[in-house]
Parts: structure tokens; sequence; C-alpha cells
């Protein structure tokens, strides 16, 4: 699957903070409920400021759940998924893509 540039797939729930020859920063909004659209990261890092319940669909068909707590920190190698926030609490999330 080619690369699906979450800004333009998801506007409303992506905004870019920053972006250079070495990372590009983005804010994640997912309301409770609330799903984005099938999108791309390079190799990321996500610092979720305030976290919830997730349903993570990747390009293959599968399906993943996480409860990720305020606060969580992960790293995750460059993929394409959907995120579906399936708590109570609104997403909000930092990420910071690195650029090879």
């Amino acid at each position: 699957m080619s690369y699906i540039d979450p800004v333009k797939a998801s506007p409303s729930n992506y905004k870019s903070l920053l972006e250079n020859e070495h990372v590009r920063v983005l804010q994640m909004d997912l309301k409770a409920r609330q799903s984005d659209e099938m999108h791309s990261h390079p190799d990321e890092t996500v610092y979720f400021v305030r976290g919830s319940k997730v349903k993570i669909h990747l390009s293959d068909g599968e399906t993943l759940e996480a409860d990720l707590p305020d606060g969580h920190v992960m790293w995750h190698e460059e993929w394409t998924h959907r995120v579906e926030n399936v708590g109570s609490s609104d997403i909000l999330a930092i990420i910071v893509e690195s650029k090879r």
C-alpha cells in the first residue's frame, strides 16, 4: 500500500505543528466514538496527552485493541492503519514522525 498522509486523509483529526528535514510533528485529536481515515506514518513516536481505548485497523485487515492511558508513550515502525476511539474520552496525541 502506498503512503497516505494523515493530514490530507483526516484534516479534522490531524494538523502539522512542525516540519523540517529531520521530523514532522503532528497533533491528533480524536473524539470519543470517532474514527479517522486510513493513513500512514513513517517510524513514529506518539505521546498521548489524553488517551482512551482504541481499535487500530491495519491495512491487512487485522484489528488490534489497546487501552492507552494519559501520558502513554509508544514507538512504532512505518505502518498504515485507521484509529477508532472506542472509549469515552477524547484523544489528544503528539506524533513525531522520523524522516530518513
